[in-house]
């Protein structure tokens, strides 16, 4: 069974209609407004996404989601994704156990790899060919700390470990839920299932049915790793839904261009046309209530996902029109979709 979520990146870009922006406070202040309306909505999840030194300007997730936390009581909060390799892994472990006791157990943390060379070298990282082998690594130190009283280690990429406790000690056991944020190859899908740690995909300008031979790849190895049928997959659509199909593309059209001519400058568009109407046949959910549901059923089918969030807010989307979509998602998407 699908659970449904909503994911934000925190884009800060001027509204592409009359030019007006959010100051970068009201912006985040946004983000946890839409996980508490999130909530209200019936969605079992929120996530944000890490990033650093552009517009995407959330660069601290844990503290957005702490915030989120204390205005919220029921939806999950987690990271889509953290940069693991750029940061101690022992700090991380502490920040998502810390997350957990605040939120009363609903704290989870996508961890992935990263792309980007530049952020790579900002946090003094200066091979960038070592980036796969340190997110291993700290990787398996998470998962230690979370599971052992007490570990001492020692490993390539950090200092040594001599009898450290993790404290405070997380809510859920054996840990918050962690899953493995993937990318266009195999290797991340091979690490989630070896670790039997659920597998979450990009949010990239790719079509759903890229991602077909990873996600069977996944579930393969997953089953050859002992774990069977605890396969779990996730993935993100950027969304937009109104009363009426021709209302939700006139509506969303200058939002969702506005986004890409943005986010394509942060990441190549693989080879795919990207102009609106192409979008919305393959990465993009467009329409009505009926057709927003036929669309993720779709998508759900093909990938057999066990989470699906929803990208609403992407190309500076107001705040008025958030509401309306979720209003419109808690009333006539999700039942439906349940």
């Amino acid at each position: 069974m699908t659970d449904y979520g909503i994911l934000s990146l925190a884009d800060h870009l001027p509204n592409p209609i009359d030019g007006s922006c959010t100051t970068q406070a009201e912006r985040l202040r946004r983000v946890v407004d839409t996980a508490v309306q999130a909530e209200e909505a019936g969605f079992a999840a929120f996530g944000v996404g890490e990033h650093h030194f552009s517009d995407y300007i959330l660069s601290a997730p844990e503290l957005v989601l702490a915030a989120a936390a204390s205005r919220t009581e029921h939806i999950m909060l987690g990271t889509s994704v953290t940069l693991l390799a750029n940061t101690d892994p022992v700090r991380q472990a502490e920040q998502l156990a810390m997350l957990d006791v605040l939120s009363n157990g609903r704290a989870e943390m996508t961890f992935a790899r990263g792309v980007s060379e530049h952020t790579a070298h900002a946090f003094g990282i200066a091979d960038f060919d070592e980036l796969r082998p340190r997110f291993e690594e700290y990787l398996r130190l998470v998962l230690r700390l979370f599971t052992e009283d007490e570990v001492s280690w020692s490993g390539q990429y950090r200092a040594p470990l001599d009898h450290i406790r993790l404290q405070p000690r997380p809510i859920q056991k054996p840990y918050p839920g962690v899953w493995i944020g993937g990318g266009l190859s195999t290797t991340s899908a091979d690490l989630a299932a070896t670790l039997g740690l659920p597998l979450f995909l990009p949010s990239l300008f790719r079509w759903p049915v890229d991602y077909v031979e990873i996600v069977d790849h996944y579930r393969r190895r997953r089953a050859e790793s002992g774990y069977g049928g605890g396969a779990r997959v996730g993935f993100p659509s950027y969304l937009h839904v109104a009363a009426t199909s021709q209302e939700a593309r006139r509506r969303w059209r200058p939002h969702l261009e506005h986004y890409r001519d943005f986010a394509l400058t942060v990441r190549s568009a693989f080879g795919r046309d990207t102009d609106f109407d192409t979008l919305l046949q393959g990465p993009a959910i467009c329409g009505s209530p009926a057709e927003v549901v036929d669309r993720v059923g779709a998508i759900n089918d093909l990938l057999g996902l066990d989470r699906h969030l929803f990208l609403l807010d992407a190309g500076a989307v107001p705040a008025e029109v958030l509401a309306d979509e979720m209003e419109l998602l808690a009333t006539e998407v999700l039942p439906h979709l349940r």
